[in-house]
């Protein structure tokens, strides 16, 4: 048996699964999206999750004149990875990303911390709500894959070693899949 197959834990139902993924996502924040560039070659960067939308729908904000547009217009097909390395736990999120300029929708996500990410270079490129540079990145989820862990670290441990010892795969957390049809029946849960 494959270790994945050991930690395959599907027989729960949507709502634990949405549960379960959301306290990932809310609790590590940060996400690796990766893109494709224009050359074919995978690019990765770290973006921090502003809203979790519509069940598994992520918003993010970006530089227009950052490459990654460039990336996402000639292939919107993306990839978020987020990892928590004090408990191995780990979320991936395939979907396409959508850009946005809509300065409503951009004001209601507006955070001060984004200044930071765009600095004041003076006019509107100040870094506030209004600056022009400013774009939101919807990722619609197509499908998504967690390893949730909630077993004490003892066990896990034990688990380990009882896989060295007898050769079998341990069964160390619990992993699950969102199926494209789950996402879709996802109920519309919206965060800040």
């Amino acid at each position: 048996m494959k270790a994945e197959d050991k930690n395959r834990d599907d027989d729960v139902s949507l709502d634990k699964k949405l549960d379960d993924l959301y306290a990932l996502i809310d609790g590590i924040e940060v996400a690796l999206m990766t893109t494709r560039r224009a050359d074919g070659h995978l690019v990765t960067r770290p973006m921090q999750v502003q809203r979790r939308t519509a069940g598994t729908d992520l918003w993010f904000m970006t530089n227009v004149e950052s490459h990654k547009l460039d990336e996402l217009a000639t292939d919107p097909h993306v990839n978020l990875g987020f990892y928590r390395d004090r408990t191995r736990e780990w979320v991936s999120v395939s979907g396409m990303a959508v850009l946005t300029q809509d300065k409503r929708l951009v004001h209601d996500l507006y955070k001060p911390d984004w200044r930071a990410w765009l600095g004041d270079e003076g006019g509107a490129r100040d870094g506030g709500p209004d600056d022009p540079r400013i774009a939101l990145v919807l990722v619609e989820a197509h499908s998504v894959i967690y390893s949730k862990q909630d077993r004490p670290t003892p066990l896990v441990l034990f688990e380990i070693a009882k896989g060295i010892v007898t050769g079998q795969p341990p069964k160390v957390a619990d992993m699950r899949t969102l199926s494209e049809s789950e996402i879709q029946r996802a109920p519309g849960v919206e965060t800040r």
